[in-house]
């Protein structure tokens, strides 16, 4: 069983929401579909779920094309950011709506409502009303009825977004366990880097209505294909930087420089695109070959345990995300360090040319 997009495309008012795109999930994945507001994640999964017929290309289920075929005819289960719940029917009565309809024997629907219940923790919420319900106890509600269904294709289009944060921590844990139970094809969609990395399974990262990559999670953060995929699957965004390779040399802008070593002294002479995520960034040398920056501090922001420090390098704006609380003066030179194992190489059209030596260590 698999479900395979061929060519597939949307159009809205005359513009391109999804530009032609070929995407094969199988059956039993977790598939994130990674990527910043409207960059088209909600759009592939209304084409996927039936909801939009696309404007060019199929939709294949299980070999049969389904392309025209009503989503009421689809073995499909969605469930939205904002929760929709019967709002005069109790919790048990949501999550057995859809087996009713299915015409299933009663004990079978108990039998997979207490289930779907035990599971999103809402046993003890089954005789009230959505209403009475928080906010996320009715998106566990929407999320039980949607997983009760045992159907082939489970869509979830950020789920969790409405949950608070202990709460969406566990069931980002307990979200692949039940996709491995169900040997379901999951299509997860998410703006959260961190999330995608915690679902495991297959990343598709999405930019302005294309996928610009697919694969195994860890390979697709590990080695983007492009700046592009590099950029959507980092948080904050990853930082670059123009720079020359010169013989055996990276020449890092104005002054700064460090030997072009493995894969990077392969490279052709010649200018290149420099990315490195926030992370790698420090503001004390922990590396003998780490490189030193100086930039401006524009922006401090603690988070409790960490600090987001926005720099401004010769008008380049990076980010660097710093282990501890640091008090650091707005406006004031900052030296900042970067070891150059973790920094992707990039032509100037985005192309990766050279990944993070670290990154082919893991």
């Amino acid at each position: 069983m698999a479900l395979e997009l061929i060519g597939v495309s949307k159009l809205v008012e005359g513009q391109t929401h999804i530009h032609p795109t070929d995407l094969r999930l199988e059956k039993g994945t977790m598939n994130v579909l990674l990527g910043p507001t409207l960059s088209g994640k909600t759009s592939l999964m209304r084409l996927m779920a039936g909801l939009d017929v696309p404007a060019t290309g199929s939709i294949v289920w299980d070999g049969t094309d389904v392309t025209g075929l009503r989503v009421q005819k689809r073995d499909i289960a969605m469930v939205y950011q904002q929760f929709v719940n019967y709002p005069s029917m109790s919790v048990y009565d949501n999550i057995a709506s859809p087996l009713r309809l299915m015409r299933l024997d009663r004990r079978e629907i108990d039998r997979r409502v207490q289930e779907a219940a035990a599971l999103m923790k809402l046993t003890p919420m089954l005789a009230r009303r959505p209403l009475e319900l928080s906010g996320g106890q009715q998106q566990r509600c929407a999320l039980a009825r949607a997983l009760v269904k045992n159907a082939g294709l489970v869509l979830l289009d950020e789920p969790l977004a409405n949950l608070d944060y202990k709460l969406r921590e566990e069931m980002r844990f307990e979200i692949p366990r039940i996709f491995e139970a169900s040997g379901a094809i999951f299509v997860y969609a998410t703006t959260e880097p961190e999330e995608a990395l915690l679902l495991g399974g297959n990343t598709a990262t999405l930019w302005e209505g294309r996928i610009t990559q697919f694969g195994p999670t860890p390979t697709v953060y590990r080695q983007p294909v492009d700046a592009t995929t590099a950029r959507v699957f980092s948080d904050p965004p990853m930082n670059f930087l123009s720079i020359e390779k010169r013989g055996g040399r990276l020449i890092f802008g104005k002054g700064a420089n460090a030997p072009a070593t493995g894969r990077l002294g392969a490279l052709p002479d010649g200018r290149y695109l420099a990315g490195f995520r926030p992370n790698h960034l420090e503001i004390g040398r922990h590396s003998a070959d780490a490189v030193e920056f100086h930039a401006t501090l524009v922006v401090t922001e603690l988070t409790g345990s960490e600090t987001f420090v926005h720099l401004d390098h010769h008008g380049d704006r990076w980010v660097g995300l710093i282990h501890g609380v640091h008090e650091l003066t707005l406006g004031r030179g900052i030296n900042v360090y970067l070891d150059p194992a973790h920094v992707y190489i990039f032509d100037h059209d985005g192309r990766l040319v050279a990944p993070a030596a670290y990154a082919l260590a893991a």
